[in-house]
């Protein structure tokens, strides 16, 4: 009898996080490694949402909470929400979990039965779908390109469809690609899902503050309000925040769902940190100022790294709307060959190449499940960005 549990077997481990601790183990050794796979901010959490966190240690807030978020928090998400959304709710529609990735896990292990589909664009984060294999359910993928801009089309989604889709996951702005969709785009996704009434839409929002060149984020729930009951609009504060290792994520949606995720967590973590809780009320009903200037300076490392990366043998990298990532091509490089004497067979061969050769660390499109690709996040020092960039035209340049 194996002593594993069997579910297990359906998933494996974070590749972004993988290839965190190799580009870590690797400078631990001496090695002159260059990071660019981990998808958090390189700036400090804001003073005064370190202050808040401060003033809640000091005034005893140390004890358990609701299992799914303290009164003032869901309050302050509730506003977020109607301030920056239009959408509507009440603290009894809203979950706070630990990080944004409990608040899906949540939702998909409270709602997937065996054989549930859940629909998932590719290339998608990691995460998603060993979320629905771990459930039990079915992740149906569907393909996008460089030439749709790495978004789903209304054809496309609705081809994807079955009687058995429980779920869409939706994510804009996107990662790995940085894609964002404009209203008429997601307008055209919402007509479709209206005529599916048994598909739930869960819009991971995690990255809506991170958008530039004036694009204007909206979410499904705010384009088509009909879908508002069969919506989870998820949201947190690691991204625009600064605040990835405080993990507090939240989502709002239908209270059923809601109440079915939160009996779910008090039966795993139960509240998430006390005192990450009162930082993120500092955080949503603080000052924003701080936002876009950081967006500032996520906008010239994009440009700055397209504009390399572009200069590079067999490399095409589109210029995304959002998040700081981008999710080149490096189809031009594959059948050459490496000074090492490896033929580069794949994005995995090229990823593995780029760190032995050049020490600059990125994560394989295989991960995202769109070939041959590699996401390089920009959320670090612009300095680096540059070595790293000159590292990968070297390494392009010198294939055969």
């Amino acid at each position: 009898m194996a002593f594993l549990a069997d579910s297990l077997a359906r998933i494996k481990p974070s590749a972004t996080i993988a290839v965190t601790n190799k580009a870590r183990e690797l400078k631990a050794a001496g090695r002159d490694v260059i990071g660019l796979g981990a998808g958090e901010p390189d700036f400090d959490t804001p003073e005064n949402i370190k202050e808040a966190a401060i003033k809640a240690i000091r005034d005893g807030l140390t004890k358990y909470t609701a299992v799914d978020g303290i009164p003032e928090l869901k309050a302050a998400i509730v506003a977020k929400f109607k301030r920056e959304n239009g959408l509507t709710y009440k603290p009894s529609q809203v979950s706070v979990g630990t990080g944004g990735k409990q608040v899906l896990f949540n939702a998909l292990l409270a709602t997937i039965n065996p054989g549930d589909e859940v629909i998932i664009p590719a290339p998608y984060w990691v995460s998603y779908p060993d979320i629905v294999l771990l459930g039990g359910g079915v992740p149906v993928f569907v393909e996008t390109s460089i030439a749709t801009g790495f978004k789903v089309t209304a054809e496309a989604l609705e081809r994807a469809i079955t009687p058995k889709t429980k779920w869409l996951i939706f994510n804009s702005p996107s990662n790995p690609s940085g894609a964002a969709y404009t209203r008429d785009e997601i307008k055209a996704l919402t007509d479709v899902l209206m005529r599916h009434p048994q598909v739930w839409i869960l819009s991971d929002d995690m990255y809506e503050h991170l958008v530039y060149d004036d694009f204007v984020f909206t979410t499904p729930a705010q384009v088509e309000p009909a879908l508002y009951e069969r919506t989870l609009t998820m949201n947190g504060v690691s991204k625009a925040y600064c605040m990835t290792g405080w993990r507090i994520g939240y989502g709002a949606g239908p209270e059923l769902l809601i109440k079915a995720m939160a009996n779910l967590q008090s039966q795993s973590t139960s509240n998430p940190s006390s005192i990450s809780q009162y930082a993120a009320v500092e955080a949503l009903n603080g000052p924003q100022d701080f936002i876009p200037a950081n967006n500032k300076v996520f906008k010239e490392r994009r440009d700055l790294v397209v504009s390399m990366l572009n200069q590079a043998n067999g490399i095409t990298c589109p210029t995304p709307e959002g998040a700081f990532y981008v999710y080149p091509s490096c189809a031009g490089t594959i059948g050459k060959t490496s000074p090492s004497g490896k033929v580069i067979g794949s994005d995995d061969d090229f990823v593995s190449e780029l760190l032995e050769v050049e020490g600059v660390a990125v994560v394989q499109g295989s991960a995202f499940g769109l070939a041959p690709h590699f996401r390089i996040s920009y959320a670090t020092a612009t300095s680096a960005l540059e070595e790293a960039c000159r590292r990968i035209q070297r390494f392009c340049g010198n294939l055969r």
